[in-house]
């Protein structure tokens, strides 16, 4: 990255992205999934809502235009535990860390409190248990079990940090990164929605879970827990399997 971008930069556009990805995707879910109306031709109802398909594909949107958007400024991470597996890799100074946390963080619960007050423009909408809170066992969408989520959840964060550390990576085609990062949290949706409602990524969990009620501020933790050791894992991995063992714990690679 380089030196000519201030750290404040970078900060507000993690902010940015972060807004962006909450608001995008968990607004989707929240308003666009499930839309049924009336057909009077037939007196019965039709579903015009986009589902977990749609779902999915708004959250890989909000990755693929932000990183176009902003990636150069801050590398478009939106994602704690994007930024560790960085940072473990060698791609981030560790001491720019805490600051994107933050403002990952802030970022989330700045969409998701104004996704709040739009849901609440609709006559009878409750928040509680219907922000696209993430969750376990009854707060699961299919009933899921812990131990079955916090694995689901580590595994695709893996392999997530895997394809960004990949796309990004010099030897890369050059300007498909954010693409491909955005299919990969496509496909990553598709197949855990109906495990946790898809969290790898505790700013994303952290944005609506306090809002949503109904379990999900006490089930919090594991959407923290489980993406950031599977950020620590893809951020071991993916040098030490395609950058000849190369790891920089100590000190970031300054690009």
């Amino acid at each position: 990255m380089s030196d000519t971008i201030s750290t404040p930069a970078k900060w507000l556009a993690e902010l940015f992205g972060t807004f962006w990805l909450v608001f995008g995707g968990c607004g989707s879910a929240i308003f666009a999934a499930k839309v049924v109306a009336a057909d009077e031709a037939t007196s019965s109802s039709i579903q015009l809502g986009i589902g977990f398909l749609g779902v999915a594909l708004a959250f890989g949107l909000t990755v693929v235009t932000m990183a176009y958007a902003v990636g150069h400024i801050s590398g478009g991470h939106f994602n704690p535990a994007v930024t560790l597996g960085a940072a473990v890799s060698g791609r981030l100074p560790w001491r720019d860390l805490p600051g994107y946390w933050v403002s990952q963080v802030v970022g989330g619960l700045l969409a998701g409190l104004a996704l709040l007050v739009i849901a609440k423009g609709q006559d009878g909408f409750t928040a509680e248990g219907n922000m696209a809170a993430n969750g376990y066992g009854e707060h699961s969408p299919n009933g899921y079990a812990l131990g079955a989520v916090i694995l689901a959840e580590v595994i695709l964060t893996a392999f997530f940090l895997i394809v960004i550390l990949g796309a990004t990576d010099g030897r890369a085609p050059k300007g498909f990164g954010p693409l491909a990062i955005g299919l990969s949290l496509t496909l990553i949706h598709l197949i855990s929605i109906p495990i946790s409602n898809t969290s790898v990524n505790p700013a994303r969990s952290t944005a609506v879970a306090f809002f949503n009620g109904n379990g999900a501020p006490g089930q919090l933790w594991v959407f923290w827990v489980a993406p950031l050791i599977g950020g620590l894992i893809g951020g071991l991995l993916y040098p030490l399997l395609f950058e000849n063992g190369k790891l920089a714990i100590g000190a970031a690679k300054e690009e």
